[in-house]
C-alpha cells in the first residue's frame, strides 16, 4: 500500500485476515460504524474514520498479549499512513499502550471502543434482541450494575466523554445511533 489511503475493502480483508471469531468482527463492525457515524455529525471522512475503527482490534484475536503492539507492526509492514496506525494504537491509551488519544478521531475510537461492547450486551439481554428500540436509560440502568458486562471499563468510557467534553448520556446516544445503522450485520436487529 506504501502510505496510500487504505479502503474500506483492504481494510475488512486485513480484519478477516487475522479474525475468525464473529464476535470480534462484529464488534469491529459496531465500532466503524459508530466512527462513522460521528465523521458524518462533524464534517470528517466517513471512510477514514470508519476504516480506522474497523481494523482497531486488527490484533486483538491472534495477539491478546501484545494487543497494539502488533497491530502497529502488521499496519506498519502493510504500508498503512502513520496517522491511521497511530490512531489505532492510541485507542487503548492506559491499558496497553501509551499513545495518548489527542485528535477528535482517536478521542472519540478511545471512547466509544468500549461503549459498544456495553451497548451490544444491554441488547442481548432484551426481549427484543433489538438495537432499534434501545433507550440511553436501559443502558444506564445497567451501567450501575458493575457486574454486568463486567469486561466494559466504564472509567475509560467516562475518560473518552471527558476527553469530549460530553455526558456521557449523549455519548451513549451517538454509539446506539451509529450502531442502529448496521443493525443486521451486528445481529443486533432482533431477527439474527
Amino acid at each position: 500500500m506504501s502510505d496510500s489511503v487504505p479502503t474500506r475493502q483492504q481494510a475488512f480483508s486485513l480484519l478477516k485476515e487475522f479474525n475468525k471469531s464473529e464476535s470480534l468482527i462484529r464488534h469491529a463492525l459496531s465500532v466503524e460504524a459508530v466512527m462513522c457515524h460521528v465523521a458524518g455529525i462533524k464534517g470528517e471522512d466517513p471512510e477514514k474514520w470508519g476504516v480506522i475503527g474497523l481494523v482497531h482490534d486488527l490484533d486483538y484475536e491472534m495477539y491478546p498479549e501484545q494487543h497494539c503492539t502488533k497491530s502497529r507492526e502488521i499496519l506498519e509492514e502493510r504500508g498503512w499512513p502513520a496517522e491511521y496506525v497511530r490512531a489505532v494504537v492510541s485507542h487503548a491509551w492506559g491499558i496497553c499502550s501509551d499513545v495518548e488519544p489527542e485528535s477528535m478521531l482517536e478521542k472519540y475510537l478511545y471512547a466509544v471502543d468500549e461503549l459498544t461492547g456495553l451497548v451490544t450486551a444491554c441488547v442481548l439481554v432484551r426481549p427484543s434482541r433489538s438495537i432499534m428500540d434501545l433507550k440511553v436509560k436501559s443502558v444506564k440502568k445497567k451501567w450501575k450494575n458493575r457486574h454486568f458486562a463486567a469486561g466494559a471499563n466504564r472509567e475509560v468510557m467516562e475518560k473518552g466523554a471527558d476527553m469530549l467534553g460530553m455526558e456521557i448520556t449523549e455519548l451513549i446516544q451517538v454509539v446506539i445511533d451509529g450502531m442502529r445503522t448496521v443493525a443486521s450485520d451486528i445481529g443486533l436487529d432482533g431477527e439474527s
